[in-house]
């Protein structure tokens, strides 16, 4: 994590910390979790489990990138907390947080990319209000219906110059519809979809026709979508005959659609045939 980050919708990680609180169904098979735990660090748990925090080399990191990024007359994307949720409700991380804001405002070649499970304290952890530096986009993350309903008219609410969602790990069927707004419109809405499958051991298999229908509603709205990884599982593939393990789940017409255990290596992220790798555009 860091530069060059291999997630495949940025260029870079910054973690102001590490460490959370799993508060969504999303978040039962933490990726972040289990990296911190194959390094003997304990940092889930209850509100007092212990957060681990940074020198300051870790924090001069964005300004260098963002020096890079000017000199090579390209915008750089930051993801920002991969291991960490920068909206968690903790005294404890209210200092860390205002470390951040103005590092944010001082790169303008960066765009940071501010994910949450916690949209509900965004407003009132930030200190934009009515005015959000252009180089802040603001996700959440919703992995079905029920979360979306909860999570995404308070996402929509703040002026956030790009707001988007993130549908990983997808775990049912979801309408987004009415909340579609490409940007550039002047209009509040959601600029941009990234949907992914789970991924590690004891993943959940994620049904081909909730993708496919989230890139519909993508495509007709105008709203660029990211199709991330299949995850665990995945439909046909070359390397099928090496699945240890396969599940049906149901397609549209009622035949059930078979996906093999395979890992998100032999799986990829081609949906129908191709890459969907859309971005909103740059402000």
């Amino acid at each position: 994590m860091g530069q060059n980050s291999k997630i495949e919708w940025t260029h870079h990680t910054f973690n102001p910390w590490w460490g959370c609180l799993k508060v969504s169904p999303a978040c039962k098979h933490c990726y972040a979790q289990s990296w911190a735990q194959r390094l003997g660090l304990e940092l889930w748990g209850g509100k007092r489990t212990p957060r681990r925090f940074f020198s300051d080399a870790h924090w001069k990191e964005p300004l260098k990138w963002n020096l890079e990024a000017r000199k090579e007359g390209k915008r750089r994307r930051v993801f920002c907390a991969s291991m960490a949720d920068v909206f968690e409700d903790r005294e404890d991380l209210k200092p860390w947080r205002e470390r951040l804001w103005p590092i944010i405002e001082a790169t303008e070649s960066l765009d940071w990319l501010l994910l949450t499970k916690r949209p509900e304290n965004v407003a009132c952890s930030v200190p934009w209000k009515r005015k959000w530096p252009l180089n802040v986009w603001l996700g959440t993350t919703v992995e079905n219906q029920k979360v979306a309903k909860q999570n995404i008219p308070l996402i929509v609410s703040i002026p956030a110059a790009v707001r988007f969602l993130s549908c990983e790990p997808l775990l049912g069927p979801m309408d987004l519809k009415k909340w579609l707004k490409p940007s550039g419109k002047n209009r509040r809405g959601i600029n941009w979809v990234i949907a992914g499958g789970e991924s590690g051991h004891h993943s959940r298999p994620m049904n081909p026709v909730w993708v496919e229908d989230l890139r519909d509603q993508c495509l007709a709205a105008g709203v660029p979508f990211h199709f991330k990884q299949w995850g665990h599982w995945g439909p046909e593939n070359p390397a099928d005959r090496r699945a240890v393990m396969t599940v049906d789940v149901p397609g549209r017409d009622g035949r059930p659609i078979r996906l093999f255990r395979l890992g998100k290596g032999e799986t990829g992220r081609m949906l129908e045939g191709r890459t969907w790798d859309g971005f909103p555009a740059v402000l």
